[in-house]
């Protein structure tokens, strides 16, 4: 058995033969068994997560990670190798760097083991039990035990247990709450006749025969046919969209930036490590080596420190730490970020495609206007804020008994209503006007609403026992219903010529963004409810308006006409206006019909070339749609899966997409989308989960705020990132230097990593609070392909990178050569010697001074001898890179017109690590482990005079990025190569 395509537009009986089911007796033991076989059990799918095996070799895919761990590897076989012995302090660098590892990747387990929790909200959302009739037998049922062609019961109040076909309704009405699948909120009616030829395509709503897994049936009470089960159901389907969404869900910009930088840079490594160890292969020989393999072994650990030294392991603390402080700052501000690196991407948002209700406009309704016709046929419109007089009494008592609001009691005498924002509305337009809001009658039946016809009405009786209707609803069906209108006292017989005028009016307000409701009354003295009562007994009861409606409904006497504003949200001109200086276009997608989307759109100073609706914009053959996406359009009368083919196609065109939304049926929209925000108050949990970030408020201006938050948040990383790999290739330029002059190698990787994670961590994070740029919003977002790192950027890198490794090189050169301190007594030799040191068993009478940590082999005063000296190093390169860090505040300003101190987060960062690293220093046992012994005057004297001029290099860089000199360097670099072919580095102007 296959499953119909179109159960709405079978009959009944065509249904049940369909299935093979009676009626009274459901389904057998047998045909259960049969389709539980093929169809499976009716739960939803999960997709198969990582194991924690996978997420913890998922840490280790990086190339900089694999280069830092292969480092490890090798520095601890060689340790082994060479047997010196010392113990675990001998193991000292492949052990830190193992740690660094293995925190790296618990961190990023335990992120990414936050899974996403879309899937298991729209879990559950289906409902747990259903009443099934099988064998003749009504039975309760678990809903994963439900088959196709099971009979169930629903009444109101439970959840729909399958997407089932109705096939007997037993109540007057039923309707069903199906926003969490078409986004609308008001009740949709059904009915359990077929819908017939033509309609095999329509829409969820327009299918009144069909009831869909986890909707509520609000009211009535009905048989139905399950049609569909697990992931072959609506919500089954949408499900499927989410795990599709997530699954092609691209890397945010900043990643993509991250990984193709490192992919840069671990070529640029590999290539470097090779270099340094070819380039001393003439060492390899030499005589303090013990043998070639031993010499081969030195220069490898030295390709092995430059590795650790070029590779920033702090930067990605340091980045998760600066975007984890901008989620809070946007939590002030009423946007919760559910992820982090949602915050960056924010920053280079370049469409933001926003509902209208609730998100632009407060949901908030009030009556702007009402209209009444006057002697002479005129159509009188109040003004705005006009008190309307007892002329629009019957108007206003109409719309307070058509009304379902419901009333509770406030503190003292107040009452307060509550319902639809439209029916609140017209109960505040009573009250504002002074106008009675009981008038003593008694509702007996009430006509619902249904999208057939427009409109609803009240059956009620006055204290007299007299029957009245008031009937409200669009205007064009509440005037196809009248045959009078109300002219002051009089009753006067509604004319052509006077509907015409009227449907002017509701054009002229449906442009002015108002909501139209027309007012009629019946009062003809007929027993409207003993009419009522005979047609429900009839099997028209069944349909979505039933025919007795047109009976009751006829001969309506207009009472005029109110146009309802739904106000733009306080600031949303404002943040669309600084959308527009962003360079950021606004997409407005609304359920609203066109005139009045064009209208709320010219409200809210939305430009638009284009209004499409879904359907007109979903006809559009594909070049087409592109044209349009590429312009300024609205949308009216859109679908969920309108949304979502708006997201692919804007993707798919470059851009960076942020997308509303509050349904369930917007979860796939919001999956694929670079940022799928969803609303705190309106939405629906699945939304919530399928979204990177949550507006507490509901409010677009707050989107805009994250955008300029996110926005600071980059400009802060690029600052703390020039910092970062400025400072590494001063680290690289040092081991590079020693290695090729031949020298002892000054620092070594325990040095290293502990100066790139400790040392400059608490620097790097505080550049993070750098004060925002006043003129963030003024300049268009960067795209997706600028990269990281342009060529003025790459020069500054270089220029202040080789100036710290010369500084680090240099001072241990100096002690050396020429001595620093008089308390070291340390023995003089000529550079010649220094880079030649391995050969300093032939030098004749070469006795150096028996200095700390030397054995009696003299060459050991290049070796274990040379701790003061590699102390010296690494102290200046640590105060190089705080004065770089200072340096770093700011892009362009010099640090005379931008202090430090404009952020004191920097200011105690750097006093804090050049705390740390005097605690190194003075801590005998943290000393024994980095190699290190205490400082005297004298070397601190000679550690700033090599480190300050970082801080005037620096300077001149900037004096020259101000005067434009950059933009002439960047071209003629560009060009040079264009000519050879190297692409990483671009010439972007938006770079610096």
């Amino acid at each position: 058995m296959e499953l119909p395509s179109c159960p709405h537009t079978l009959s009944v009986e065509d249904i049940l033969d369909k299935f093979s089911v009676d009626i009274g007796q459901g389904l057998s033991q047998k045909q259960v068994s049969e389709r539980r076989e093929k169809y499976g059990y009716h739960v939803l799918h999960q997709s198969k997560g990582l194991s924690l095996y996978e997420l913890i070799y998922a840490q280790f895919e990086d190339l900089l990670v694999r280069i830092l761990l292969g480092a490890a590897v090798f520095s601890f076989v060689l340790t082994l190798l060479e047997g010196e012995g010392g113990g675990v302090s001998a193991y000292v660098e492949p052990i830190v760097i193992m740690v660094i590892l293995v925190l790296n990747a618990f961190i990023g387990v335990w992120q990414e083991c936050d899974a996403e929790k879309a899937l298991d909200a729209l879990k559950k959302l289906q409902p747990q039990n259903a009443k099934c009739l099988r064998e003749g037998k009504w039975q309760m049922l678990e809903t994963s035990e439900l088959v196709p062609g099971d009979i169930v019961s629903v009444v109101g109040g439970n959840k729909v247990p399958a997407d089932c076909r109705l096939i007997k309704v037993y109540s007057t009405c039923f309707s069903v709450e199906q926003s969490q699948l078409t986004g609308e909120s008001a009740l949709c009616s059904k009915h359990a006749n077929a819908l017939g030829k033509g309609m095999e395509e329509c829409e969820i709503q327009e299918r009144k025969n069909m009831i869909y897994s986890s909707t509520t049936v609000s009211v009535g009470n009905a048989l139905a046919i399950v049609t569909a089960t697990g992931m072959s159901t609506e919500i089954g389907n949408i499900q499927s969209a989410v795990m599709e969404a997530a699954a092609e869900k691209d890397s945010t910009p900043l990643q993509e930036k991250l990984d193709e930088f490192g992919a840069f840079l671990s070529k640029i490594i590999s290539v470097i490590c090779v270099l340094v160890w070819v380039i001393n292969f003439r060492n390899f020989s030499d005589p303090v080596h013990g043998s070639f393999l031993g010499g081969a072994i030195y220069y490898f650990k030295i390709a092995i420190s430059l590795a650790v030294a070029a590779i920033p392991e702090g930067l990605p603390a340091v980045i998760t730490t600066c975007l984890a402080l901008g989620t809070r700052k946007m939590a002030k501000q009423n946007a919760i970020v559910r992820k982090l690196s949602s915050v960056e991407t924010l920053g280079c948002t370049t469409v933001i495609c926003s509902d209208k209700t609730g998100t632009l406009t407060t949901n908030v309704m009030s009556v702007r206007t009402a209209i009444r016709i006057d002697d002479g046929d005129r159509v009188i419109k109040s003004k705005e804020g006009e008190k309307l007089d007892a002329r629009y009494a019957k108007l206003i008592k109409c719309a307070v008994l058509c009304n379902n609001c419901d009333k509770e009691e406030g503190s003292g005498e107040e009452v307060i209503y509550f319902g639809e924002p439209t029916e609140r509305a017209l109960i505040i337009l009573a009250q504002k006007n002074g106008m009675r809001l009981e008038y003593g009658e008694s509702r007996l039946a009430e006509l619902e609403f249904a999208r057939d016809r427009k409109m609803m009405s009240t059956i009620n009786k006055t204290a007299e026992g007299k029957q009245i209707i008031y009937s409200k609803g669009a205007p064009e069906s509440i005037l196809d219903r009248c045959t009078h209108y109300l002219c002051g006292d009089r009753v006067e017989k509604l004319t052509a010529q006077i509907k015409s005028k009227l449907h002017e009016e509701v054009d002229i307000m449906a442009k002015s963004a108002l909501r139209t409701l027309a007012f009629a009354e019946k009062t003809d003295g007929g027993d409207y409810y003993a009419m009522y009562t005979e047609g429900m007994k009839s099997s028209e009861n069944s349909e979505d308006s039933p025919a007795y409606f047109a009976k009751i409904e006829c001969g309506l006497t207009f009472l005029g006409m109110v146009g309802i504003h739904d106000p733009p949200r306080k600031g949303v001109k404002e943040a669309i206006e600084i959308c527009r200086n962003a360079g950021i276009k606004v997409i407005m997608i609304t359920g609203d019909n066109k005139l009045t989307a064009e209208a709320i759109a010219k409200s809210v100073n939305i430009p638009f070339t284009n209004s499409f609706t879904g359907k007109e914009f979903e006809s559009l053959p594909h070049a087409e749609k592109e044209r349009v996406l590429m312009g300024n359009p609205i949308f009216s009368r859109t679908e969920p899966k309108h949304k979502q083919y708006i997201v692919s196609i804007l993707k798919s065109l470059g851009e960076t997409v942020a997308m509303t939304g509050d349904g369930v049926n917007d979860a796939p929209a919001l999956k694929q989308a670079d940022i799928g925000i969803s609303m705190g108050i309106s939405g629906t949990e699945v939304a919530k989960e399928a979204s990177d970030m949550i507006l507490a408020d509901d409010n677009f201006s707050t989107i805009v705020s994250a955008v300029q938050e996110g926005r600071c948040i980059y400009n802060n990383m690029k600052a703390f990132i020039r910092y970062l790999i400025s400072s590494n290739v001063g680290e690289v330029v040092s081991i590079f230097l020693t290695a090729a002059l031949g020298i002892p190698d000054s620092l070594v990787p325990v040095q290293l990593l502990w100066v790139n994670l400790v040392t400059d961590g608490p620097p790097a994070t505080a550049l993070g609070f750098n004060p925002p740029d006043p003129f963030v919003m003024s300049k268009p977002p960067r795209g997706r392909n600028e990269k990281l790192i342009g060529i003025w950027t790459m020069i500054r890198y270089l220029v202040v990178g080789i100036y710290v490794g010369i500084s680090t090189v240099g001072i241990f050169v100096q002690w050396y050569i020429y001595g620093i301190s008089p308390n070291d007594s340390n023995t003089l030799v000529s550079f010649y010697q220094l880079a030649n040191w391995s050969e300093c068993r032939s030098w004749n009478d070469f006795s150096p001074n028996t200095i700390p940590y030397m054995t009696n082999d003299p060459c050991s005063y290049f070796t274990q001898g040379k701790n003061k000296a590699s102390t010296l190093s690494l102290t200046v390169l640590v105060i190089t890179e705080m004065l770089n860090a200072c340096n770093a505040l700011s892009n362009q300003t010099s640090l005379i017109s931008m202090p430090p101190w404009t952020n004191p987060y920097l200011v105690m960062a750097v006093m804090s690590s050049i705390a740390i690293h005097c605690l190194v220093l003075y801590t005998p046992p943290l000393a024994r482990i980095f190699g290190v012994v205490p400082l005297d005057i004298y070397d601190w004297i000679a550690v700033f005079w090599w480190s300050f001029p970082v801080v005037l290099i620096d300077e001149l860089l900037k004096f020259i990025s101000r005067n434009s000199w950059s933009g002439h360097i960047e071209h003629a670099i560009e060009g040079a190569l264009a000519r050879f072919s190297i692409g990483y580095v671009t010439y972007d102007k938006k770079d610096d």
